[in-house]
């Protein structure tokens, strides 16, 4: 009999985990367990008053490097070209982000000739910051807060501003608290490297082999910034749902895993309530701090090491205005944790997407809560109601942007622990992790979006990742 592998989670990283086992030469018998009722995790598309689509997680992809080619040639091989939803290198949603600070939105600098001009809200151009990181010396220690690394290499302003901004914007996070190792490798690789992140970036720039296709070469001539699917991004984990039934996959949806216990012949028994499945080997695609809840009591070290990574919950409000106008056009604006602690940004989701917003057409935006002001209510135990998320996000909107005629569509998710905190020292416990698998000889490989990336991109690769070392190739082929 062949080998059976059982995967947890049907989440994007899942998915793309399933998928490749099942497109192997000689594929092994695969099963995938959710805990809910449906397949793709955090992405999750809602459509709306005359067909106008609402993205309730993320909205764009990046087609940038390795990873998001990967992304488009899987795309491909789903047969959803057609559907792709592109924004060009020339589109105002490519070419303009804002931060809202001082009460004010503020264009960052692009291109050259912005950062020898005065761009508010920065003191001075941003030359100077960049000429600050050249002569920067090379930091010694192995790892380093997002916040003291900008600071030290790009000055306080940079980092308390732009850098504070970011972090909020990507992973809900204090970048106070956040891993420049772990939540911009590239940014500390480089200065390891180089002494200079800015000649690591150009130095290092375009090194990793890429796939290649059609649509991957139109991404490159167009210069996208990012790209969506015409029916929402819910429509990828769809399409590899119906490719893995096509393929033989077994799907077990509603099925929550009650534990992993190793048998003598060093199979797992995953238990599923009232029965269970025999794996060879699994993959876990499920949230670090899950899992560590589901390994048995010889796992202790590693279920330790799992649970010390905490995520963060995000609110998500969708807003839909009619006939109502943005005061600028571009991606969006992130809101540093010194302007307004529960605002972490608002996405302008017309300007990117307008062939999304339905007929007639609303201008859609969508704000997002979080941070320290979310952490507090939570650990005061207050009821964090939809109404009382949805008056915060219409404030946010009505004071950063205008729109104080009440929205004619609203939707309010509260995603709890959506986001993982790679802290300071996430890497000591991926290593803790990883030595204890190979010292154990456990069949367990890890995947998802708890170890080495948040976004979309790292969680689909990590899925390839993971598929291919259980098959024995190389990860990088």
């Amino acid at each position: 009999m062949g080998r059976t592998v059982v995967v947890l989670g049907g989440g994007i990283s899942g998915l793309a985990a399933s998928y490749h086992l099942s497109r192997a030469p000689c594929p092994p018998k695969v099963v995938l367990v959710e805990a809910s009722e449906r397949l793709g995790g955090w992405i999750r598309s809602v459509r709306g008053p005359g067909g106008a689509i609402f993205e309730l997680g993320p909205r764009g992809i990046r087609p940038a490097g390795a990873l998001g080619a990967r992304t488009l040639l899987l795309v491909s091989e789903l047969g959803l070209d057609s559907e792709v939803l592109p924004v060009r290198g020339d589109h105002p949603a490519a070419k303009n982000r804002f931060l809202y600070v001082g009460g004010a939105l503020h264009a960052l600098p692009s291109g050259l000739r912005g950062l020898f001009r005065p761009s508010p809200p920065f003191s001075k151009p941003l030359f100077w910051a960049g000429l600050r990181e050249l002569t920067a010396p090379r930091g010694k220690d192995p790892d380093e807060t997002v916040h003291s690394f900008a600071q030290r290499r790009l000055g306080p302003e940079v980092a308390s501003l732009a850098m504070d901004s970011l972090c909020r914007g990507v992973f809900a996070g204090n970048s106070r608290e956040l891993s420049v190792r772990s939540c911009f490798p590239s940014l500390f690789q480089a200065e390891q490297t180089h002494r200079s992140v800015l000649l690591g970036l150009l130095l290092g720039a375009g090194q990793s082999p890429q796939p290649d296709s059609a649509l991957i070469s139109q991404a490159r001539a167009e210069r996208w910034s990012q790209w969506s699917l015409r029916g929402g991004l819910e429509t990828l984990p769809q399409a590899l749902n119906t490719h893995l039934t096509s393929r033989g996959v077994r799907i077990l949806r509603g099925q929550p895993v009650c534990g992993l216990s190793l048998q003598a012949d060093r199979r797992w028994k995953v238990s599923l309530g009232d029965s269970s499945l025999d794996a060879d080997h699994v993959i876990s695609a499920v949230p670090a701090s899950v899992l560590g809840k589901l390994l048995p009591a010889e796992a202790a070290p590693l279920a330790r090491a799992l649970s010390a990574i905490t995520a963060v919950s995000v609110a998500v409000v969708n807003l839909q205005y009619r006939g109502a106008r943005l005061p600028v056009q571009g991606f969006g604006h992130l809101v540093p944790s010194s302007e307004d602690p529960g605002v972490l940004g608002i996405v302008y989701d017309s300007v990117a997407f307008p062939e999304q917003d339905g007929s007639p057409p609303g201008l859609r935006v969508t704000v997002m809560l979080g941070g320290s002001w979310l952490q507090t209510l939570v650990a005061r135990g207050a009821v964090l109601s939809p109404e009382l998320l949805q008056q915060q996000a219409q404030e946010a909107a009505a004071t950063q942007l205008g729109l104080k005629e009440p929205p004619s569509h609203c939707l309010v998710h509260l995603h709890k622990n959506c986001i993982p905190q790679y802290t300071l020292g996430h890497w000591q416990k991926l290593e803790a992790a990883t030595q204890f698998l190979a010292s154990q000889r456990l069949p367990l490989t890890l995947a998802g979006a708890s170890y080495e990336g948040v976004a979309v991109n790292d969680c689909i690769e990590s899925g390839r990742q993971a598929a291919a070392r259980v098959l024995g190739s190389e990860p990088d082929s």
